[in-house]
């Protein structure tokens, strides 16, 4: 929805892929064609490179944007796109090969002076990772060397945990994303998540959009983000940016991406952690506070047209936050909850804005990631932007699903994020999933339909794919 919004601005017809799972989605109605790719199984479908490729020849389309997930940072998929004389809206092929190594990755940005956080360069074998790890200094993170989104990724604090952290990392790693290698970082406990937004124009020119912040996190996956982060001083962000262009120059990066880095706020130090070539689920909070439509911006580097901005007219005016809308049910263990939508409102208001593909009477499938929306808010201050995003969360109805709405209203009225005092063990060290029991969310009341929809229209049988709920419930 994201993409065809933005191509439409631009004039430009869209086509929609979708699979079985998929069919109804809003997205394949709001495109100008859709495309079935497959079943709902996503190597059926939106992993199967040349389903995608056949859709894209099929209609003529002249360019694939791969959107946050999936495809979108697979180095064989668009080295095929390449083939095929088809435009990838995003890195060439050999910037993804390079930066999605992470392994291969951590080792030339080492290399090239950019200081990345302290760990191993190779893959880890689990005879060997007690002596590395304790070289290295408890606790670590164990890291699988290919995917994201925080998936197989496990903190250990002393040697017990370490072997069976080891095994469940490679396991789960090999089932999501068909590589067992893990290797180990240094973990650091009280170290700040934040990511810079950089965009290469493709003629030899790197921008960058200002950073955000990103450290409200639960297993590793993000649940707020904002901009600018309030953890900065205009000095250190000034060094957070040069070290990110300098990277981004480095590996002659091309399109949107982003630079992520872990800030230690006892050594002012910036670590690289990672380097995300695609638009990320919270670009939207970066667009809030400097006017650039990324997406437009992606479209148009892709083109051959450069960027449509000079770096020095490039500021940042206000504040803004993203609250991630899930379907799970964080009383349960942030299970997965798909199913129909009996009731659904999205809110409004001054500088708010919602990102989302659903609709009253929608299924959320069983197979895929469980983001319903995004919510974001804008501010001329950060107080502003804060509680603009709760009453929106307060005025938001779903119904038909479980959601974490309750959980996000709590993050947004915790001490710690009102002063902008946290890093990426909130969750922990607030004890925010043990608070959410006894927390009642205070918000609006709307009516319910007369008769609810899955009166109407008959309600699925729905499976929660294994290796998709083990990878976002606690262990």
């Amino acid at each position: 929805m994201r993409i065809i919004r933005t191509a439409k601005t631009l004039g430009i017809k869209t086509v929609a892929v979708y699979s079985d799972a998929d069919k109804n989605a809003l997205h394949t109605l709001i495109a100008d064609e859709a495309v079935w790719v497959g079943g709902a199984d996503p190597p059926e479908s939106y992993l199967n490179i040349e389903a995608i490729i056949n859709a894209a020849k099929s209609t003529g389309a002249e360019a694939v944007h791969p959107g946050y997930g999936f495809l979108s940072q697979h180095t064989d998929f668009v080295g095929r796109l390449e083939e095929e004389g088809i435009t990838f809206i995003g890195p060439p092929a050999r910037v993804q090969k390079l930066v999605g190594d992470k392994l291969g990755a951590r080792r030339f940005f080492q290399s090239a002076g950019i200081p990345v956080v302290p760990g191993t360069f190779e893959p880890v074998d689990l005879r060997d990772a007690p002596s590395i790890a304790e070289e290295m200094g408890f606790p670590v993170i164990v890291k699988p060397a290919g995917g994201g989104g925080g998936i197989g990724m496990r903190v250990v604090w002393n040697e017990h945990e370490l072997n069976m952290a080891m095994r469940d990392a490679s396991e789960l790693a090999g089932k999501a994303f068909g590589r067992v290698e893990v290797y180990l970082e240094k973990y650091l406990p009280k170290a700040r998540h934040i990511e810079v937004q950089i965009i290469g124009d493709g003629l030899g020119g790197v921008y960058h959009l200002f950073e955000r912040e990103c450290s409200v996190q639960r297993r590793f996956q993000k649940v707020v983000e904002e901009a600018p982060s309030p953890a900065l001083t205009w000095e250190l962000r000034q060094q957070l940016l040069s070290t990110a262009i300098k990277a981004a120059k480095a590996c002659e990066y091309v399109n949107a991406g982003t630079f992520e880095f872990l800030f230690d706020p006892e050594s002012k130090h910036f670590y690289l952690l990672e380097v995300n070539s695609r638009i990320q689920v919270e670009h939207p909070v970066t667009e809030m506070i400097t006017g650039i439509d990324i997406v437009r911006e992606q479209i148009l580097v892709a083109g051959g047209e450069g960027v449509s901005f000079k770096q020095e007219d490039i500021a940042i005016r206000g504040h803004s936050i993203e609250a991630r809308v899930y379907a799970e049910d964080p009383l349960n263990n942030f299970a997965p909850s798909p199913g129909r939508l009996t009731n659904y409102r999205e809110p409004s208001g001054p500088c708010i804005r919602v990102d989302s593909g659903y609709y009253l009477g929608c299924e959320v499938p069983p197979f895929y990631d469980p983001l319903l929306m995004k919510i974001v808010s804008w501010g001329t201050s950060r107080e502003e932007a804060r509680r603009r995003l709760i009453v929106a969360i307060e005025e938001t109805i779903i119904r038909g699903v479980a959601t974490n709405l309750s959980l996000l209203h709590l993050i947004l009225n915790d001490e710690a994020f009102v002063k902008g005092d946290y890093n990426t063990r909130f969750f922990e060290e607030r004890k925010i999933s043990q608070n959410l029991e006894n927390y009642v969310m205070r918000g609006a009341r709307f009516p319910e339909p007369e008769e609810p929809v899955e009166a109407r229209v008959p309600q699925a049988k729905v499976e929660v794919d294994a290796w998709k709920l083990a990878s976002r419930i606690g262990e």
